[in-house]
């Protein structure tokens, strides 16, 4: 068989694709696919996708599949996949719109399907799939419009201009580069009122919180502290409010319901210093004019609901169940067990999701006697049952809690179509480094599967789950030995 050419700039993650799917009908039994694995790999007992590259790289005249890989990178300039990405991420910060447009052309494939990689723990990952540079740029500026962000671009290029002072203060803050921002504050005091252009409207105070801002500046640096404290006392409004979610969103409210304070490392220290400054913990804060602490349990921000609580902040109902205060939930209701008038149906139920989700077991147990559905599809935020959010979190004694009281194990949410045992697996495969989490799913799965859960035949094929006996077991409703 005579080699198959490359052309002229070939795409490593399309040759990928193919060994995927070559693999794929191998073992459906596709006869094509089967022939060709054992035309180039007859000595091969398994049908593996390390097999099905081979084939690929034979096929193209290739002794290996490194060889094969190699030679498309040196083809394609000695762009790897993450250099592309790398270079997207750069165009779209600077706005440069022709260097954006190019990479798009040359590697649509990896941009309409592959998961944009980023530089830093949850940062700038635009959806590349549109195709539409502009478009992109504009998103991810935050601007309403190309026009909006060309008078910007403009603007930018007289280093003078209000625009481009703001916009060094706002690098030196998301940098942390205290001496930079100091020097700009003391030569022009006014950058301490100044708003920015883009929709959001931020002050400079604002872009601490690392939350609703252009995405490559959503990022906490280590000083953080240093450099609130710089800017407050420079006479920053502590509770100055910004428009992103929806409006009246105020620094407090955008760090504590931001995963990168508390990556930093910095989250109740940065929350200490804005809360001396005289910032309001009964202020929304984080958007859509939500309480501060229930914007935080709906933002994955357990800890931080947690500490502003401890530090006296409001608590509704459903904020008190979420951060596991049995104490304050029992304030809600009556001696008879019906709820009083300071306590909505909504505040019950929302406060229901979040005790599942963070593993508030007691609080779960108490509001189920006092008349939640445990077979209820809750409209927020997926449309799924506590047993979903209990699962996904691996909560045991909560999973253990809700089968008790007979919560249906093959309900789907209305999000992903998915049940509880679904989002179990999904939240162990996002943990896969955590080896006391893995134990928890481990225990989850096995619950619910002995409870009746449907196992799905594709998840006993999966890969991870193959490579990991107790999970594999688990699903095979095996229990181990002791």
């Amino acid at each position: 068989m005579s080699a198959r050419e490359l052309p002229a700039r070939p795409n490593l993650e399309q040759y990928k694709k193919q060994a995927k799917y070559l693999l794929k009908a191998s073992k459906a039994g596709a006869p094509e696919a089967l022939a060709r694995m054992r035309k180039l790999q007859p000595s091969s007992a398994r049908l593996t996708l390390a097999g099905a590259q081979f084939v690929i790289a034979r096929e193209h005249g290739f002794e290996s599949w490194l060889k094969f890989a190699k030679q498309i990178t040196t083809l394609t300039g000695g762009a790897s996949l993450s250099a592309v990405w790398k270079s997207a991420e750069d165009a779209v910060v600077v706005g440069d719109v022709e260097t954006l447009d190019r990479l798009l052309r040359e590697h649509q494939q990896t941009f309409r399907t592959g998961r944009p990689q980023t530089s830093w723990l949850g940062g700038l990952a635009p959806d590349y799939s549109a195709g539409d540079a502009r478009s992109i740029i504009v998103q991810n500026h935050c601007f309403e419009n190309w026009g909006h962000f060309a008078s910007y671009a403009a603007a930018l290029k007289d280093g003078q201009s209000a625009v481009a002072r703001f916009e060094r203060a706002a690098d030196a803050i998301v940098a942390g580069e205290a001496r930079t921002l100091e020097k700009l504050l003391r030569h022009d005091p006014d950058l301490i009122r100044a708003r920015s252009t883009r929709k959001h409207h931020s002050m400079l105070l604002h872009y601490l919180g690392a939350n609703g801002v252009e995405g490559y500046r959503q990022r906490t640096p280590k000083n953080a502290v240093q450099v609130a404290e710089m800017l407050l006392n420079a006479g920053a409004e502590v509770d100055a409010v910004a428009d992103m979610y929806g409006g009246g969103c105020t620094t407090l409210g955008l760090v504590a319901t931001s995963i990168h304070p508390k990556a930093a490392g910095v989250l109740h220290e940065l929350i200490d210093v804005l809360l001396a400054h005289g910032a309001r913990m009964d202020a929304p804060g984080g958007g859509d004019a939500t309480a501060l602490v229930n914007g935080c349990l709906a933002n994955g921000r357990a800890d931080a609901a947690e500490y502003l609580a401890g530090r006296g902040a409001p608590l509704d109902l459903e904020g008190a169940a979420g951060v596991g205060r049995l104490d304050r939930v029992k304030s809600f209701f009556n001696s008879d067990g019906s709820r009083k008038n300071t306590a909505t149906s909504a505040q019950m139920k929302g406060g229901f999701t979040w005790a599942c989700e963070y593993g508030r077991t007691d609080v779960v147990e108490y509001l189920v006697d006092r008349g939640v559905d445990v077979g209820e599809l809750f409209p927020r935020p997926h449309g799924q049952t506590g047993l979903h959010w209990a699962a996904h979190g691996g909560h045991v004694d909560t999973v253990k809690a809700l089968l008790r009281r007979r919560a249906p194990v093959d309900l789907k949410d209305k999000t992903f179509g998915g049940t509880p045992l679904a989002w179990a697996l999904h939240g162990w495969s996002l943990r896969k480094t955590d080896a006391a989490a893995h134990d928890s799913y481990h225990d989850v799965v096995t619950l619910l599967v002995a409870a009746g859960a449907l196992v799905e035949p594709g998840w006993l094929s999966d890969e991870n789950v193959r490579a990991n006996p107790r999970m594999f077991a688990a699903l095979k409703g095996k229990r181990r030995r002791s």
